[in-house]
């Protein structure tokens, strides 16, 4: 992949979306991880007013330290950016207080996390008339859906969403992204375990990735296959069926035209 040009287009491409949206910049919300410190980044390089967030709730230190660093970097570089923490323990621990507690089941509390998180980016972006710019990779958002619906899937634009994770790394590199989150191990913040994305998985991006080229190529055979490849295929095929979903447009309920006739 060139990624120099690869960045070029992605900066063109927000520069333009956001002339025609007619708002002002672009809220990113910064969670320590690489694919957020490349989507800040890119917002960054379009010269257009960035809001940086960082919104722990009960986090783990290193992923608070890798974001405010980032963070901390952006405004050093970049004079458009502005950083802000906005420490949501309290505010989850306050939803936490007032949910049944018959409800709060750890998927149900996790995906509360991350909708908390986009409530929060999109009362900031309402405020200053920006757009949330989408954190997600093609993997996440396309092949096994793993996001939460209506939390870092609620967004107005996905710059790097065409992008496997491993051109995200690739991307992070030339765009300067420090060692720290290049080497950290992929998480999505919300289990108090620090769990990784790879863990809950099953599989590395790497093997999804050969997944989701195998899928797109139209299920050739896999008699031939090694044990590990269709362990890793029954994986992203279960995860792809369990999840589609939220890749799908919300459905619709069609009237027929004789019900709607006098």
């Amino acid at each position: 992949m060139k990624t120099a040009n690869v960045a070029d287009h992605i900066i063109s491409w927000l520069k333009d979306y956001l002339d025609r949206s007619g708002m002002k910049g672009f809220t990113v919300g910064v969670s320590g991880g690489i694919d957020s410190a490349v989507t800040s980044t890119l917002c960054a390089r379009t010269g257009s007013p960035v809001l940086a967030l960082n919104m722990p709730i009960y986090q783990a230190s290193d992923q608070v330290s890798r974001s405010a660093a980032h963070i901390a970097w952006l405004e050093k570089t970049y004079d458009n950016v502005t950083g802000v923490e906005v420490e949501l323990t309290p505010v989850f621990k306050a939803v936490e207080a007032g949910f049944p507690t018959d409800i709060q089941d750890d998927l149900t509390m996790a995906n509360t996390r991350s909708r908390l998180r986009m409530m929060t980016l999109y009362a900031f972006a309402s405020h200053h008339r920006m757009l949330v710019a989408g954190t997600g990779n093609k993997v996440e958002d396309f092949g096994v859906g793993f996001y939460t619906k209506y939390g870092d899937g609620g967004v107005d634009l996905s710059p790097i969403a065409d992008l496997m994770k491993t051109e995200v790394y690739a991307l992070g590199k030339t765009l300067g992204v420090g060692e720290a989150i290049l080497s950290a191990p992929p998480t999505d913040g919300l289990w108090e375990d620090n769990r990784t994305d790879e863990s809950q998985i099953g599989a590395t991006y790497g093997e999804l990735e050969w997944a989701m080229g195998f899928e797109a190529k139209g299920c050739p055979g896999e008699s031939g296959l090694e044990e590990r490849k269709k362990e890793v295929l029954a994986i992203y095929r279960k995860f792809n069926r369990a999840n589609r979903h939220k890749m799908d447009p919300i459905p619709v309920c069609p009237i027929p035209k004789a019900l709607r006739s006098q």
